[in-house]
């Protein structure tokens, strides 16, 4: 792999939060022409759980929703590692509005109203965009990866990695925070869109040796495996 975003083979995951029904239903219709493949949410606390247990690919995400608003859930997911682009909407156009909502953690900012072409570019541009647009070390806790030297270092110690390693690894940190399938892997990482068999085992065996290089003697554990979902990178406080 090379040191962008992995190169999906399949459409892009959208994750939709809006609490008014037909807008929700409107852009959701019309990403789904797209082809993309989108999840709703209607509330901040669903929102929440939907990005942290499904990963995705874009997340465009409402202001002014129930329970947990847009700020408290972008401020949640961004302090727990999750690096998913997110796409702002909100009636509140003021320049401190867009500044709250930038350093918070949206990567981009629509003020209602908007053309429905608008949101169609400017998703697809954060698409196009690195996961991680700071440079090209990932880091999760005291681990970082340099995704150009191909090289990994926890607590300062490089770990020797095997080339199908660093891939995971790059792919884990990538989408950490959010839940990664066996799917997800032998699609993205493996490049085999289509299952002709299994690489399960494989995938488990190589993840398992990857766990003892990263996490072996450690007092916090960053690779987690979630029985009958797939695996999770992150902090333990996460």
């Amino acid at each position: 792999m090379n040191n962008a975003s992995p190169v999906p083979t399949s459409p892009p995951r959208i994750l939709i939060v809006e609490d008014e029904a037909q807008t929700r239903e409107s852009l959701a219709e019309g990403m789904q022409l797209e082809g993309w493949v989108v999840s709703t949410a209607a509330s901040g606390t669903e929102a929440v759980r939907l990005i942290e247990s499904e990963a995705c690919d874009l997340v465009v995400l409402d202001w002014m929703i129930p329970g947990r608003d847009g700020i408290e859930v972008l401020r949640h997911v961004r302090e727990r590692g999750t690096q998913t682009p997110v796409l702002m909407l909100t009636a509140r156009d003021a320049v401190v509005d867009r500044v709250t909502g930038l350093e918070s953690g949206a990567d981009d900012y629509l003020a209602k109203p908007f053309a429905f072409a608008e949101l169609l570019a400017r998703s697809r541009a954060l698409l196009r965009r690195p996961v991680l647009s700071a440079g090209h070390f990932l880091r999760c806790g005291d681990l970082q990866l340099d995704t150009k030297a191909r090289t990994a270092v926890r607590a300062g110690e490089e770990i020797l990695l095997t080339p199908r390693e660093v891939d995971i690894l790059e792919y884990l940190l990538r989408y950490q925070g959010q839940v990664v399938t066996r799917e997800m892997l032998e699609r993205d990482v493996w490049k085999q869109p289509h299952r002709f068999s299994s690489l399960d085992n494989v995938i488990d065996v190589q993840i398992m040796r990857l766990r003892r290089k990263v996490d072996t003697e450690k007092s916090e554990k960053l690779i987690h495996t979630l029985r009958g979902l797939g695996y999770r990178m992150g902090r333990v406080s996460e």
